[in-house]
């Protein structure tokens, strides 16, 4: 259970993730954060605290000076390919009838925000935020309600709305901001 939010902006991209840990109807308030930053990139995880360990200390592709498509193309075959094997590595990676699964998670690189699904789908939205996690929905209703607003603001105001409506959801929030 989780919520991580990020939002693209001219000057990078800001991430703000819980600190909730759940385990059926325990939460635990965890101080190992769930957004960070791995060499180039500030990665945000849902999932399992386990999935993001492995990405967080994982040797994860550099990116080169990419734009547009290059750096779209790099995401989808490099830097999914860097984490499908530290999953793997790592005891992580599920297969089930040939296909391998993951988990969900936000990278930020080159300015630039990416969702990555369980399956390893990387999404860029068109919107220059996205939520992911139990409060995903909740928090994409503040981004979207706050659009006149400072990034970092309505990061803090999306974490504060998935908190308040989503079990699954609490503070303290940490806020990164990512180049």
């Amino acid at each position: 259970m989780t919520c991580i939010v990020g939002i693209q902006t001219d000057n990078g991209v800001v991430l703000g993730g819980d600190s909730s840990g759940n385990a059926g109807w325990v939460r635990m308030h965890r101080a190992d954060p769930k957004v960070f930053v791995n060499g180039a990139y500030a990665i945000g995880f849902t999932t399992s605290y386990r999935m993001g360990q492995l990405i967080r200390y994982a040797d994860l592709p550099k990116p080169l000076d990419r734009v547009d498509e290059d750096l779209n193309r790099f995401m989808a075959t490099d830097f999914v390919d860097g984490v499908r094997q530290a999953l793997k590595d790592g005891g992580f990676a599920k297969k089930d009838a040939e296909r391998e699964e993951g988990g969900t998670f936000l990278a930020a690189v080159s300015g630039r925000l990416y969702r990555i699904e369980s399956e390893y789908q990387v999404g860029w939205s068109l919107d220059g935020y996205e939520a992911a996690g139990c409060g995903w929905e909740i928090a994409m209703g503040a981004l979207h309600a706050t659009r006149t607003l400072k990034a970092e603001t309505r990061v803090t105001r999306a974490l504060e709305a998935a908190a308040h409506h989503s079990s699954g959801v609490c503070a303290p929030f940490r806020i990164i901001h990512a180049p």
